[in-house]
Formats: structure tokens, sequence, C-alpha cells
């Protein structure tokens, strides 16, 4: 009978196993062809009150607001002040100098592992300042925009960037996997998307005590592929919790591009579709629109209209972290030839284009930022650096785990202590 069935499906045709792959690799001209990017200002603004249905549109558009003509367009223009935009500005650079001098000082092995977001830096910096100071931030790795735009001290980065005797977490974490508890911005965790379920729970604490602060999370695009993403949205759906969800498509995980994630089949925004809740699809190296956006979301969660998917559309222009090459799996220029251009330079020519900042005023900004990040990272070497070794006594890997050390932890401190005494005697 086996064999009779076998027979009868031999005329129908195989199955094939369909498996992504990006439009160019190394050697290929970039193609970006396909993008279909609308003109800036073409895009609906809907109340932040309305049906989530409304917003469905959005999720497969792209919400612009700085055009090729370096002028504001459109209903989604947040009318931001010149001296609100030259600060997004100002910490936009800064982002991009404490990038490159972070960078140099893996390189020189003074901290093992470091990851960049050259090009994404509004996705952070923009959407921070469009939430209340009191909002929690659960970030992914490559937030560190969000800390610089809540003015955390650069010296306190560094010092857990090098793991050294200062470092507020003691040595205990990734180096980029801040925590900074003063600036409500959560312990950045190294499995990819936990942060999700973490900020929906915070969410609906807040929900539940009356108060008002939201939770604002960020993941890659890739990300969206763990099961906590989705866990975290159906969670905020049903409950209708305050959190903004923002997805950072910059178009590549590490060696894999966004695809693998489901982006040939459609927007990382119209997963928000799905759920039944609000969901933008936004041009992430507009600063003003990013702006624009999170601020939608958030006074609409501030209002109890639920929580929203934002996609920020923009580029990973370097490599996935110092342990990655970018050139073995995509097109050397592709990140110069990027459409929607550079953030910083965006904003810098707009503000050109108004007559409220110059060459000679960006240039001065620049040399004045470097030496900021010179003179922090100076002071946090004063500190250590972990190619010196451990800073921390062996003693604190038993601190800070239990509010009341368990009896059986403490006996095995007291050891570890007493056995260091006779190796190493003072």
């Amino acid at each position: 009978m086996a064999s009779e069935a076998a027979k009868e499906g031999a005329n129908r045709p195989r199955l094939s196993l369909h498996v992504p792959e990006p439009r160019s690799r190394p050697g290929d001209t970039a193609d970006f062809s396909y993008l279909d990017l609308p003109p800036a200002g073409a895009q609906p603004r809907p109340d932040e009150a309305c049906s989530a249905a409304a917003t469905y549109p959005l999720c497969n558009d792209l919400i612009r607001v700085l055009g090729e003509d370096n002028r504001t367009h459109g209903p989604w223009n947040p009318q931001l002040s010149p001296d609100a935009m030259r600060q997004i500005l100002r910490q936009m650079a800064l982002v991009r100098a404490f990038d490159n001098r972070m960078y140099r000082a893996q390189r020189q092995g003074k901290t093992s592992f470091y990851l960049k977001c050259t090009g994404e830096e509004a996705t952070s910096v923009a959407a921070t300042h469009a939430l209340d100071f009191e909002d929690m931030i659960f970030p992914s790795y490559r937030q560190q925009g969000c800390l610089i735009a809540r003015e955390y001290p650069l010296v306190e980065m560094i010092n857990q960037i090098f793991s050294n005797r200062a470092d507020r977490l003691m040595g205990r974490q990734l180096p980029i996997l801040y925590s900074a508890r003063a600036v409500n911005f959560f312990t950045i965790s190294g499995n990819l998307a936990t942060q999700l379920p973490q900020a929906t729970g915070f969410a609906m604490a807040s929900a539940i005590r009356g108060d008002c602060k939201l939770a604002a999370a960020w993941v890659g695009e890739g990300s969206t592929a763990e099961g906590d993403f989705h866990c975290a949205l159906t969670f905020a759906a049903v409950y209708n919790a305050p959190t903004i969800f923002n997805v950072v498509n910059n178009q590549w995980a590490i060696s894999s591009f966004s695809g693998i994630a489901g982006a040939e089949r459609a927007t990382f925004a119209a997963r928000a579709i799905g759920y039944g809740i609000a969901g933008l699809r936004v041009d992430g190296n507009d600063a003003l629109a990013v702006y624009a956006a999170e601020r939608w979301a958030a006074d609409r969660a501030r209002s109890n209209h639920g929580p929203t998917l934002i996609e920020f559309f923009t580029y990973r222009v370097e490599g996935h972290s110092t342990s990655d090459d970018p050139s073995v799996y995509r097109p050397a220029q592709e990140g110069k030839d990027w459409p929607l251009g550079d953030p910083i330079e965006r904003l810098r020519d707009h503000l050109f284009e108004i007559g409220e900042w110059s060459i000679e005023a960006h240039e001065a900004m620049d040399a004045e930022l470097d030496a900021q990040v010179r003179a922090a990272s100076r002071a946090a070497e004063a500190n250590g650096i972990l190619g010196h070794g451990l800073h921390q006594p062996d003693r604190t890997m038993f601190e800070d785990v239990f509010e009341t050390m368990p009896w059986h932890l403490k006996e095995q401190s007291e050891q570890a202590v007493r056995e260091r005494s006779v190796k190493w005697p003072d």
C-alpha cells in the first residue's frame, strides 16, 4: 500500500525551501532600487486617540519630515525650536565622537568589545527627547544615545566599558551592557529581546499603580524573530499596556540581512496589525520624524490608548561589533549609498537652511565634543582599563545578588578572603 501511495504522488511537484538572500554581496554594486521612498510630508497624521486600525496604512508607508530641500514638510513636523534641534544635533554628534573613541580604545586593548551605532543616532537620541525623563527605557545594546540624551556622565559610561575599579557594575557586565538607574535606563541584557517582556511588565505595573510612567523598549529587527518579542506584544495588546516598542531596522543583524527575520514578506511595522495595536513606519535617519513618531506614541500611551510598535527604517553603517567584519557579507559602498542619508548631516543641513547653524559652528562643536570625550576617557583610564586585569576584590562576586546574603554564601565569601590572604599576603 505504501508503494502504491508513493506512486500516486510521483507526479506532484517537489517541495523546495526558500532561503532569503540579500540583493547585493561583496564585490557587487549596492542596490537600493527596490525601496519605495515617498516624499517628505505626504503621510497623514492621525489623532493620538484614533483606533489602531487607522494607523495601519502607515505601517507600509514611511513617515518623513525633512525633505530633499532640507526643509520640514507635512503634518508630522514636530515644530521643534532651533535650540531643541541644536541640542539633538549636538547629542547625536557626541554619540558619534564617543563611538569613535571607544572603538579605538577596544583596538588598543583597553576593553574587550564595543558596538557602534553610526548612522542610527537619531533612533535613540531624538526618540529619548520625545519621552519624559521618568519614563523607563528598556534598551538593546546599541542605545548609548539614550544615555547621552539623558546626560548620563561619559566617565561613568567609560568606567563600565573598561570594567575598572570605578565601574558601578563591578566588572560583571559585558563592556557595553550599561545600567543606569539614575536616568531610568534599565540594565542591558546580552540575551536578545529579553527587555521587551520586562518593558511590558513595567508598563502593566505602572498602570496597576495608577502611575504615569511609560515603558519604551528598543530592539533590532533581527531580534523580532525571538519568542520574547511576541510574548511582550501579546501581553501589551491584551492589557493595553502603555508601552512603546521601537524596532530599529538597520537592514543587518550580525552577518545576516533583515530578510532572515521576515523583511521580504512584510514591514516590521506591519506586525502591529496582527496584534491589533497601533503601528508606524518611520524614516529613522530623519531626527524630526523620529521625534514626532515617538512623541505621538508616548501621548497615545499616556492617554490610555495602548501600545505602539514603531519601525525606525535606518542603516547600520559599521559592523555589528568589533568582532564583526561586514566586508565579507555586504558591498563595501553600501553604507555610503544608503538613500536616506546620514541623520547628523540631515539635521545639520536643515539648520543651515533655516539660518540657525553654520559650518564654523558645526566644526567648533565637533572639536569641542572630541575634546570632551578625550577628557572623559583619560579620567576613566585613571581608574584602570580592562587590559590591566581584574579591578574588583574577589568578595564582590558574592555581593548584590540577595538583599540579605544567605549563610552559605557568607561562609564561601569568608573562605575566599582567607584563602586569598594566605596565597597573596600583604
